[in-house]
């Protein structure tokens, strides 16, 4: 058998870079009807959040007019604003969470 000069390439791997998601916020608006107590509940119910702390998201918002109150991904983001505003709605209040991109 004749000695052939091989020349061996390397394979090269391809790996797929993976992004993170898009992070959106929830947002707290606002308004003149629903008692602060309620927004607390709501705050303390559907994000998880202590009592000291949605007092405090709660008081921005009634002085700035919005706060920011959690950053998730766009399905948890837009899933807790809806079960927090349905269950403002269910209450009769016009309480109302939106989202929006991150920076």
């Amino acid at each position: 058998m004749p000695d052939k000069d091989v020349t061996l390439k390397p394979r090269l791997k391809t790996v797929p870079k993976v992004e993170r998601p898009r992070l959106y916020k929830v947002i707290l608006l606002n308004d003149d009807y629903t008692p602060r107590d309620f927004v607390v509940i709501v705050l303390k119910a559907v994000f998880r959040i202590g009592p000291e702390t949605s007092y405090r998201i709660m008081m921005t918002a009634h002085q700035k007019g919005s706060c920011v109150v959690a950053v998730f991904t766009r399905d948890i983001a837009e899933t807790k604003a809806k079960e927090a505003t349905d269950l403002a709605k269910e209450a009769g209040f016009p309480l109302m969470f939106t989202t929006e991109p991150e920076e």
